[in-house]
């Protein structure tokens, strides 16, 4: 506990706001940073995060202990006994340090009532775990660590990697980073990360991508407050490369925000010495700040306009594009280790929703299309319904449109575009497909 807040109830409640009110973690983790003591971030974001990550074995725990099921409004308390959970499974922190600062937690909450439930609920956990683990490893919910819905989808779209994907996807993210190569190299940059005892490694499908060894905050990154870096992982840093914009095109980033890509287009002319005139879109003006903080810190200009890309009628009296980069709004299966809370916030029902958005943007935004221009469409999901389902669909409805295919050394061909799957090469879950517009 510090400065009067105790940790565990604030992981109960950033929980709490994704489990009851279904808010995404991050959103909630950033309300809460300046609740909780400086020292004491690292162990908000570690039990938060850590819930997330093995909710379903966790709650399947929580509902053996208890006798009857808790009441709507104690979403609190089920809360604080899966950060209870989490501590005594996966944490090195004492038991005895663990319980009471859990128990603790119920004060804080300012439901008292609840200290003597939580503090027989984890006790008895402590006399019975191994009965308890094994009685939670023959459900097939635990063994996945995702919904039924979402397991059952991707080991049929993908039965000889499932296992890989089950695994990847409940292990903790890579930090992995951009070197912005208009202020040096890749190895360059490595000697600074080495002078500062930060080592990493290259992420050998990309030109500027590394991955550090281990996790810092951003403020450790040497030259990260000018610019020298950023934080994106290696998937999505190939966008740039894919798209390869000519000096003077006129480049569109479609759902943009919160602007990797747009800053990497940027960094990746800058390198080759050339000028690209940027569009970056995204319809959330609230979201567009952090774009335009991102370009500010990096010293980069776009121009930055709030849109909705799947309304036609915004397109409107809009001069076309040489290349137009579609990153869409997906289920983002890809990132669930780095988001372990989309596995609570997704709902199968939002596919078939996600499906057809996806499909608008693409139509409306092949309008604004020069003749010879190319559109590069990127999703973070592993689902074949967004990715090459998708681009099937589309090349059947648009008789002016081509697949560029790619010969890469990263992911998985298949019939349309290319498929990283999570953890393959160090990577994020993530599709690519690259279309031309005919002359």
């Amino acid at each position: 506990m510090s400065n009067g807040v105790n940790v565990r109830a604030q992981a109960a409640r950033c929980i709490t706001a994704v489990i009851g009110e279904g808010e995404s973690l991050t959103t909630a983790l950033e309300l809460s940073r300046s609740v909780v003591a400086p020292r004491d971030i690292g162990l908000l974001y570690e039990m938060s995060f850590g819930v997330m990550r093995h909710y379903y074995q966790l709650y399947a725990l929580a509902r053996l202990l208890l006798s009857k099921n808790l009441k709507p409004r104690d979403k609190d308390i089920l809360a604080l006994i899966l950060v209870g959970l989490y501590q005594l499974i996966y944490m090195r922190i004492p038991n005895h340090a663990a319980l009471n600062e859990t128990v603790s937690g119920t004060k804080a909450l300012t439901k008292p009532w609840a200290r003597g439930l939580v503090n027989a609920l984890l006790r008895r956990y402590l006399r019975e775990s191994e009965d308890l683990l094994q009685k939670v490893s023959k459900n097939p919910g635990v063994v996945a660590e995702m919904p039924t819905w979402l397991a059952q989808r991707l080991e049929k779209a993908w039965p000889e990697h499932w296992s890989q994907i089950r695994e990847a996807s409940q292990a903790h993210p890579p930090m992995s980073l951009r070197v912005n190569r208009a202020c040096g190299d890749r190895e360059q940059y490595l000697e600074l990360l080495n002078a500062a005892e930060l080592p990493a490694k290259p992420i050998e499908s990309t030109p500027a991508g590394l991955q550090l060894v281990s996790a810092v905050n951003v403020e450790k990154l040497p030259g990260f407050e000018q610019g020298k870096v950023s934080v994106q992982d290696g998937a999505a840093q190939l966008a740039s490369e894919l798209l390869g914009p000519a000096a003077g095109d006129r480049v569109l980033d479609a759902c943009a925000a919160p602007g990797g890509k747009t800053a990497a287009l940027l960094e990746y002319a800058a390198a080759k010495g050339d000028m690209l005139d940027i569009v970056a879109w995204d319809n959330s003006e609230q979201r567009l700040q952090r774009l335009r903080d991102g370009l500010s810190r990096l010293s980069l200009q776009a121009e930055v306009a709030c849109v909705d890309v799947s309304d036609a009628s915004e397109m409107e009296g809009i001069a076309a594009f040489d290349r137009i980069l579609l990153d869409a709004p997906c289920s983002a299966t890809g990132v669930i280790r780095r988001h372990p809370d989309i596995k609570l916030l997704r709902r199968e029902t939002d596919i078939a929703s996600l499906v057809k958005t996806q499909a608008t943007m693409l139509d409306v935004l092949w309008q604004v299309l020069k003749p010879g221009g190319r559109l590069l469409y990127a999703t973070c999901s592993i689902l074949p319904d967004e990715n090459v389902q998708q681009i099937q669909s589309f090349l059947s409805r648009q008789a002016d449109a081509s697949e560029i295919v790619m010969g890469e050394n990263w992911g998985m061909t298949q019939k349309h575009g290319r498929q990283i799957l999570p953890g393959q090469q160090g990577m994020d879950g993530f599709y690519y497909a690259l279309l031309e517009k005919a002359i």
